[in-house]
């Protein structure tokens, strides 16, 4: 059986990935077993009425056969579970669960639902592109006999229905260390150095420092029950990676399946049909330069024969605005990010330069042929005249040179410290 939770902390604090623990506790209670790593799927990153980071988690638990692999330690256990199994159901305490459920924030809605079968996939892209109905989640999982949860409005079994109809056509993985319960909120420690020796060290990992903002990207912002989470896509080497790391002592540690950095969210449009909270790959030219406005936002537009629209890079997305900066009318470009609705603007991931506009721009009026001084404008697109002779010549007659752009065609992504959970790394573009 598949049993997914979503909905549960708030911007205050928890984790939904905590619940693994007590999910597999049950799940052993049971005289069941863990077959496959959890999983960690991130949904649609625009909902406005997300939680913290819109992710669900995923256990699949019936009788495992075959390879058995450790996929984790909680307070001094080693958890394991089986490369293959079969689905049985079996009763879960759901109140063991709801413990840490963080009910009193008005916007965390809880849902459980488990599900003996795999849910159909197209729940999952619906998911994880656009805006799902509690109505139209619900007549699907009572078609699939499924058992769901709700706690106040329960919004939460959607995006745990949308987790467990994950067929992970494109995956990674991460590693998430978690501290005791008493030092959840408050300040904790992650030696920066290490995770720098750490990240040159390891090969398949990624997103663990921004180099150039001096950030240590696997330390949560918020004080939550993580420490610290390495993503990658080996696994092997993310246990490695792990032990290189120095930090406060932590209580547990879990390898998740993941959906993280695959950029299963962009859906390729047309700029005329591009709608708000979708997340989109767009074509087009650069049809309005570059400007900078209040709070150190770069705002630009593009156009394409369906239609213009605004694209942004924003202050939090730091050096990438200067590649933005340099972008000229003409340009062709595509660009990869969130639409928010106000102001409709895509909100800038990544983007690819495909084709730069060769700008001339004048460096000398030509000289008088006659008496050789420097000849003066007559107007825009008149030429020029020779105040002491008279003489006439074209506008071609001046002294032109291609602008140098600065940056050339290829990928251009924000700064680790700005990447969202979904958003494919350049340095993954390839695997």
């Amino acid at each position: 059986m598949y049993i997914a939770v979503d909905d549960t902390d708030s911007r205050s604090g928890m984790c939904t990935t905590y619940l693994v623990f007590p999910l597999i506790e049950e799940i052993e209670k049971s005289g069941l077993d863990v077959i496959g790593y959890p999983r960690l799927v991130r949904l649609n990153p625009n909902i406005p009425w997300k939680t913290r980071g819109n992710g669900a988690i995923v256990v699949r638990a019936g009788k495992g056969y075959g390879r058995k692999f450790k996929i984790g330690e909680y307070k001094g256990e080693e958890l394991w579970a089986y490369e293959k199994g079969k689905n049985i159901m079996a009763d879960i305490s759901i109140r063991s669960l709801s413990r840490y459920f963080i009910l009193e924030d008005e916007n965390t809605n809880p849902g459980v639902v488990i599900s003996l079968r795999k849910l159909p996939e197209s729940l999952y892209w619906k998911g994880v592109r656009y805006i799902l109905s509690m109505e139209y989640v619900e007549k699907i999982l009572d078609n699939y006999g499924a058992r769901i949860y709700k706690f106040k409005n329960g919004r939460g079994v959607i995006g745990a229905s949308a987790a467990i109809a994950w067929k992970a056509r494109r995956y990674t993985y991460e590693l998430l260390t978690y501290l005791p319960r008493d030092r959840w909120k408050k300040e904790r420690w992650v030696d920066e150095r290490s995770v720098i020796a750490m990240d040159k060290k390891t090969q398949s990992t990624f997103d663990n420092y921004d180099y150039r903002n001096k950030y240590v990207a696997i330390k949560p912002h918020a004080l939550t029950p993580v420490l610290f989470g390495i993503r990658g896509l080996d696994p092997e080497e993310l246990i490695r990676a792990k032990d290189m790391v120095k930090s406060d002592a932590y209580e547990g540690w879990i390898i998740f399946l993941t959906n993280q950095a695959t950029d299963d969210h962009i859906v390729r449009r047309r700029i005329g049909e591009v709608r708000p909270y979708e997340s989109v790959r767009l074509r087009g030219t650069v049809s309005k330069e570059p400007k900078v406005i209040e709070g150190g936002h770069v705002i630009f537009a593009i156009t394409d024969s369906s239609g213009e629209i605004q694209c942004a890079a924003y202050e939090p997305t730091k050096e990438f605005r200067e590649v933005i900066k340099k972008l000229h009318m003409g340009d062709d470009i595509e660009v990869y990010g969130g639409v928010r609705k106000e102001p409709f603007t895509v909100n800038l991931e990544k983007i690819r330069i495909l084709r730069l506009k060769k700008i001339k721009v004048k460096v000398e009026n030509p000289i008088c042929p006659k008496c050789g001084k420097r000849m003066k404008s007559i107007g825009r697109g008149k030429g020029y005249r020779c105040r002491r002779c008279g003489i006439k010549v074209g506008e071609d007659s001046a002294r032109y040179e291609y602008l140098d752009r600065e940056i050339s065609p290829g990928w251009y992504e924000v700064p680790v410290i700005a990447r969202r959970h979904l958003a494919r790394p350049i340095k993954l573009m390839e695997c």
